[in-house]
């Protein structure tokens, strides 16, 4: 009788570990993907795209970036200093004005800048 108890434990203890170790790996891959759903603006299909709580819509009007950067409905973007920039298919700029790959953009692809 005991030694069935002690087997009940031992195996109780091991599918509890399996759960935990399995839940853990989808907690940690969740999080992965979450991080790549970050606020930002984009140029995507040749159409400026709000980035917002993982959710994407069209951008609707300008605004006005936490650096100043302004970033328009039709892709340009003004930084602070005036130096004014058109976003391409997979540019991306985060609400802090910087521009990141949102998880999406390609490798090897830049924006250009031109300044006026």
């Amino acid at each position: 009788m005991k030694t069935t108890k002690k087997m009940a434990s031992v195996f109780a203890l091991m599918l509890m570990m399996t759960v935990c170790f399995s839940t853990s790996n989808v907690y940690a891959q969740n999080k992965k993907e979450m991080g790549m759903k970050k606020d930002c603006c984009m140029m995507k299909d040749g159409k400026m795209m709000l980035m917002k709580d993982g959710k994407m819509m069209p951008m609707e009007k300008d605004m006005t970036l936490k650096n100043g950067t302004k970033c328009m409905v039709n892709g340009e973007c003004v930084m602070k200093d005036g130096k004014k920039m058109m976003m391409k298919e997979g540019d991306c700029m985060d609400m802090n004005g910087k521009m990141d790959n949102c998880g999406m953009k390609e490798k090897g692809h830049k924006g250009h800048t031109n300044s006026n």
